[in-house]
């Protein structure tokens, strides 16, 4: 008898930032078996409980033999990485998986007007485009819109919060609002929507197909999260040195870095453009509801970032993994 749900699982980025914690959430449900899509080579660290499979970009044929039998394709890559992605969707579709959940764990990369400013969702757009064109998979993308914890503890150009320094600079009044979601609950939808049935009368995975389910942790403002940061950390807007600045002129600056070569400018022109007050970084739904996923505490994940400046996270987790020499 053919089962009405998705059981086995192959993951790209198992052992990465947001990878873990899906790995680990559907480890958890006991209803699949996750494996781990790793380049030869690779010495990331992979879950326990995962059986891992190497490949090699440069040979499709190792794509698709370890593709072979899974119900779904979870890929999660740098942003900058296309001609991977688009491997893996092909590979995919010669190995005759049905389900794939593309590289959307962030903001949301429907937005016309955001892609054509930043540049960064057209390769995705292009490659939902190409799962539908080949006709054998289908596609939901995770909308989460930012990490919260990750983009709160990295440094001022992302949420314009320098935490280690106490500075925070507001874009435009601070009062913009924007979706946000954790990595632990970003973990919990892709796990949840992949426990429902494929068909059926309530809500199932094909109510999704070729569509987004967008997802959140927060609707928050800068000053909102500021106020989060207040409370976490002890202090008070006098012990912290804070600035505005207007969104499109800290965009057009980003913007201006990247031109001149300095790659620190894409993260500022990216976020920046998201807190524009059009609404770019807000989601037109919510799948929330429907995937049973629940409220959480800004004060507990503010915590969270808090921790991680001062492990020193970005330094030792994030600039090894963006380092082209790195595994």
């Amino acid at each position: 008898m053919v089962s009405n749900f998705v059981e086995k699982v192959a993951i790209v980025g198992a052992g990465g930032q947001v990878g873990t914690y899906i790995t680990e959430a559907l480890l958890k449900t006991g209803k699949h078996q996750v494996t781990a899509i790793s380049r030869e080579g690779s010495t990331s660290p992979i879950p326990a409980g995962v059986t891992v499979k190497k490949i090699n970009y440069a040979e499709p044929s190792t794509i698709v033999e370890a593709l072979k039998g899974q119900d779904v394709l979870i890929y999660s890559l740098s942003v900058l990485v296309t001609d991977e992605a688009d491997r893996l969707i092909k590979a995919a579709a010669e190995a005759g998986v049905p389900w794939i959940l593309p590289n959307e764990f962030g903001y949301n990369s429907d937005n016309d007007a955001v892609n054509k400013d930043t540049l960064t969702g057209i390769p995705k757009k292009a490659q939902r485009k190409l799962i539908e064109t080949l006709g054998v998979s289908s596609w939901i993308g995770v909308g989460s819109g930012y990490w919260y914890e990750y983009s709160l503890s990295v440094g001022g150009w992302s949420f314009g919060f320098d935490i280690k320094g106490r500075e925070a600079t507001f874009y435009d009044d601070g009062n913009t609002k924007i979706h946000t979601s954790t990595w632990p609950q970003i973990a919990r939808a892709v796990a949840s929507l992949l426990s429902l049935p494929i068909t059926g009368s309530d809500t199932t995975l094909s109510q999704f197909k070729n569509k987004f389910a967008f997802i959140s942790s927060f609707y928050v403002n800068q000053q909102e999260i500021f106020e989060s940061l207040l409370r976490v950390t002890g202090t008070t807007r006098d012990d912290w040195k804070i600035s505005n600045q207007p969104s499109d002129a800290r965009f057009a600056f980003g913007k201006q870095m990247l031109q001149n070569g300095d790659r620190r400018g894409f993260g500022i022109s990216l976020y920046s453009r998201t807190f524009f007050p059009d609404g770019a970084g807000t989601h037109p739904e919510s799948a929330n509801a429907a995937l049973g996923l629940p409220e959480e505490s800004l004060d507990e994940f503010s915590a969270v970032a808090v921790k991680m400046v001062q492990e020193s996270y970005f330094e030792t987790k994030v600039i090894p993994r963006i380092t082209p020499s790195s595994s």
